[in-house]
């Protein structure tokens, strides 16, 4: 039927934006107080139901009293940082018992993070009070086709110094292999940025 193929084909480019996941908890209070020592936002809503949001999510979290029908305890959820290492420490020192960072290989987590600096390797966990399960990963390049080019953006200043850094390093080395200084520096630290979002070919 048209109108059906009209509707598939208009769904595949309607903006849906992932805005909140509902946490499992016994304690609405202890599970408030372990967030917001997080430095998780605490936003504004209706009454019985707390709402937190980490610093740079464009996503929140929920919970309250009878809101998930799930067992305390059995969520699992990622959260993405560019630094593993600093937020590891950042988490440590707001007294979060974090697991040592490991990385993934093909026989499994191996002791330390990933030696080539590979994103999605490299990952460590913590709980809340309730045991549900945060694994923390460390993206700093998107696979292909995971963030569109024309939509880069940064959701921190923290994670745009990140970027900038990074460029900035790998600008060095550009520079080392033609022997010249590049007087277009802001182009190709923009275009690297992009493209490490995006997944696509890195400028060389």
């Amino acid at each position: 039927m048209p109108g059906a193929r009209n509707s598939a084909a208009s769904i595949e480019n309607m903006d849906m934006k992932l805005e909140v996941m509902i946490l499992p908890v016994t304690d609405v209070d202890r599970a408030k107080e372990f967030y917001g020592r997080l430095g998780w936002r605490l936003d504004q809503t209706p009454p019985g139901i707390v709402q937190l949001t980490p610093h740079g999510s464009g996503c929140s979290v929920q919970f309250g009293p009878d809101l998930n029908p799930a067992a305390p305890g059995s969520a699992m959820n990622y959260l993405v940082v560019s630094d593993l290492e600093a937020a590891r420490s950042a988490l440590v020192g707001a007294g979060v018992d974090v697991g040592e960072i490991v990385h993934m290989t093909p026989q499994g987590p191996v002791s330390g993070p990933d030696p080539e600096g590979r994103s999605y390797f490299s990952r460590a966990t913590f709980k809340d009070p309730d045991g549900n399960t945060w694994l923390v990963q460390e993206i700093t390049t998107r696979l292909p086709g995971r963030v569109e080019a024309e939509e880069t953006s940064f959701a921190s200043a923290s994670d745009l110094a990140s970027a900038l850094r990074r460029a900035e390093a790998a600008h060095g080395e550009h520079e080392k292999r033609t022997g010249t200084t590049d007087p277009d520096w802001p182009g190709w630290y923009a275009q690297y940025m992009v493209s490490e979002q995006a997944g696509t070919e890195l400028p060389q």
